[in-house]
């Protein structure tokens, strides 16, 4: 099952330098890297990303994350992938550009 990753700009330029993160400054706080289900993708980026231009979604396969990924309760009682240990840009099958259209971010075909 692929789960996804939603990245700023500066996210993004800084896993590729870096080869790894510890994730987006809320990331960092909760202590987890915040993941989504294709389901969960689209609200995602409406509560977390609106407005923003210049996103990055990163699709990665949540069973190749071994027991570091936990699946935990969140918002709206759902299951989200939480992965706790560092997003390593090796991981990641693929990315696509996440543009800002008149309705919200515009995702990929793959996800529809």
């Amino acid at each position: 099952m692929l789960i996804y990753k939603i990245l700023r700009a500066p996210e993004w330029a800084d896993l590729q330098a870096q080869g790894e993160t510890a994730g987006a400054p809320i990331d960092v706080a909760d202590g987890f890297v915040h993941f989504s289900t294709a389901a969960q993708a689209r609200e995602t980026a409406a509560k977390h990303f609106a407005g923003i231009d210049g996103l990055l979604l990163a699709a990665l396969d949540a069973d190749a994350l071994g027991e570091a990924l936990k699946w935990e309760v969140s918002r709206g009682g759902d299951k989200f992938p939480h992965l706790y240990a560092p997003l390593r840009l090796a991981d990641i099958l693929w990315t696509r550009d996440l543009p800002l259209g008149p309705d919200g971010h515009q995702f990929p075909e793959e996800m529809v």
